[in-house]
C-alpha cells in the first residue's frame, strides 16, 4: 500500500515542464554552451543524449527478498547511477556523442547502458548500490545522501575492469593534486587470487574483461566533490562558483535537490539550475539476446526541468571527469583562475600536497577474500555475508 501510494503521488511530466523563456543568456550544459535563440534544437538534444535514470518497479527483490522497486527512496541512487554514467558515455564515446531515437547505438553505448540495469548482476545496478550502501551504514530501502552515493560508486568502481576508473571523492572540502596522481598512475592490479571477492564480483556483475588491465598508465577519472554550501539555504555567495562548474569541459554536473528529493543537475540558464528528475515509475527493462538495450525509456525527451538556485538544498556533489591527465591539469588551471582566487569563501580547496595532519593516502584496491576449500561462489549476495564475516570494507 506504501508502493501504491508513492507510485499514485507521482507527477506527470507535461503538467509542470516549462519551455526555455525567450532569452539572450546562454544555456550551459555539462560545459557545452548554447543558445536558445539560435539552437534552441541542437540543446535539447544534448539534453535528450544524458542517459536518464529512473525508479523503476518489477525488478528481482533486492537480496532476494527486498523491494522489487526503488520508488519513493532510490532517487539519489538514480541519480549517482546518471552522473557515473556520463562519465562513462565521455570516456567511451567522447562528450560530443549524441543520441537519436531509432539511429542504430555503437556496442560501447549498450555496454554502458547494461552496467546500470536492474539486475544483481550489473555493475551498477540499483541492487549493487544499495547492498554496498549497507556498508556506508543506509539500510535497504533508506534513503542515501549525495556523499553516501559517492562513497558507494567508489567501492562498486574496485570491481569494474571494463571501465577502469579511478574514483576519488574529496575529503573535508579539499581535493589534494597529489593523491590524485598517485591514485591515477598507480600501476594496475593483477586478481591472482582465484576466490578472491574481485573473482566473485567479476563472475557475478559480468562480461568485465579489462584487455588493458595489467599496463601501468593515466586511470580515467571521476572526482567527487561532496560540499555543503550553507547550513539551511545555500549560501548566496557560493553561486557564481557553482555556476562556474557547469562551464567546465570537464563538468559532469552535480547531484543534490531537496531534502529526499534528488535531482541531476546539469547545467543552468541564469539563476536556475537545469536537472533531469529521476521521480517517475518505470517497469524494469532487461538486456535483448543480442546485447542491445531498449533505450526509448532511458532518455527523457520532454523539455527539461528548471528550479532557482537559491532552492537547492546545501547539500550537494559536483563531478568532474577526466580522460586523460591534461584534463586534470587543465580543470586545475580553470578552478584556480575562475573559484579560488574570486572567493573570499571558497567552496572547496583545491592542495597540491597531502596535509600533514591527514592518515597517509592509500591508493584504494580491490578487496580480497580468500575461501577455505569452498567452491567458487557466484552469488554477490555471498559476498556480502563474506565482506561482514572477514570485516573487509573498501577504502
Amino acid at each position: 500500500s506504501v508502493l501504491s501510494r508513492y507510485e499514485n503521488q507521482i507527477t506527470i511530466l507535461s503538467d509542470y515542464l516549462e519551455e526555455f523563456p525567450e532569452t539572450d543568456d546562454p544555456v550551459w550544459i555539462l560545459g557545452r554552451q548554447h543558445h536558445l535563440n539560435t539552437d534552441k534544437s541542437k540543446l535539447l538534444l544534448d539534453i535528450s543524449a544524458r542517459l536518464w535514470f529512473t525508479y523503476r518497479r518489477k525488478f528481482s527483490p533486492i537480496g532476494g527478498t527486498g523491494p522489487s522497486s526503488d520508488t519513493g527512496w532510490g532517487c539519489m541512487l538514480r541519480c549517482g547511477q546518471m552522473m557515473l554514467a556520463q562519465a562513462l558515455i565521455c570516456r567511451h564515446l567522447g562528450r560530443d556523442w549524441q543520441w537519436e531515437k531509432h539511429k542504430k547505438q555503437p556496442e560501447e553505448y549498450h555496454r554502458i547502458l547494461r552496467c546500470f540495469l536492474d539486475r544483481k548482476d550489473c555493475c551498477y545496478s540499483i541492487h549493487q548500490m544499495a547492498q554496498m550502501g549497507v556498508g556506508e551504514g543506509k539500510s535497504i530501502g533508506e534513503w542515501f545522501g549525495p556523499n553516501t552515493v559517492a562513497q558507494v560508486l567508489k567501492k562498486l568502481a574496485l570491481f569494474d575492469e571494463w571501465n577502469s576508473l579511478a574514483v576519488y571523492v574529496s575529503m573535508d572540502n579539499t581535493v589534494v593534486i597529489e593523491d590524485i596522481k598517485k591514485m591515477c598512475w598507480s600501476p594496475a592490479q593483477s586478481s591472482g587470487v582465484a576466490h578472491s571477492s574481485a573473482h566473485l564480483h567479476r563472475s557475478a556483475l559480468g562480461q568485465n574483461k579489462n584487455t588493458t588491465g595489467l599496463c601501468p598508465g593515466w586511470k580515467p577519472l571521476l572526482l567527487i566533490i561532496p560540499l555543503r554550501l550553507g547550513i539551511n539555504h545555500i549560501n548566496p555567495v557560493y553561486i557564481d562558483a557553482f555556476k562556474e562548474c557547469f562551464k567546465m569541459p570537464q563538468s559532469l554536473g552535480a547531484l543534490g535537490g531537496k531534502p529526499n528529493n534528488a535531482y541531476y543537475f546539469i547545467g543552468f540558464l541564469g539563476n536556475e539550475l537545469i536537472y533531469l528528475d529521476p521521480h517517475t515509475t518505470q517497469s524494469f527493462v532487461d538486456s535483448e539476446e543480442n546485447g542491445t538495450v531498449d533505450d526509448k525509456s532511458f532518455h527523457c525527451q520532454q523539455a527539461p526541468h528548471r528550479m532557482k538556485i537559491m532552492n537547492l538544498d546545501p547539500s550537494v556533489a559536483l563531478g568532474f571527469f577526466f580522460k586523460e591527465e591534461c584534463d586534470f591539469d587543465n580543470w586545475c588551471s580553470l578552478v584556480q583562475k575562475e573559484i579560488l582566487k574570486q572567493q573570499s569563501l571558497r567552496m572547496f580547496e583545491l592542495v597540491q600536497k597531502h596535509p600533514p595532519h591527514w592518515p597517509p593516502f592509500i591508493p584504494p584496491t580491490k578487496p580480497e577474500v580468500t575461501t577455505t576449500g569452498a567452491e567458487l561462489i557466484e552469488s554477490t549476495d555471498k559476498l556480502f555475508e563474506l565482506e561482514e564475516e572477514f570485516e573487509i570494507l573498501s577504502v
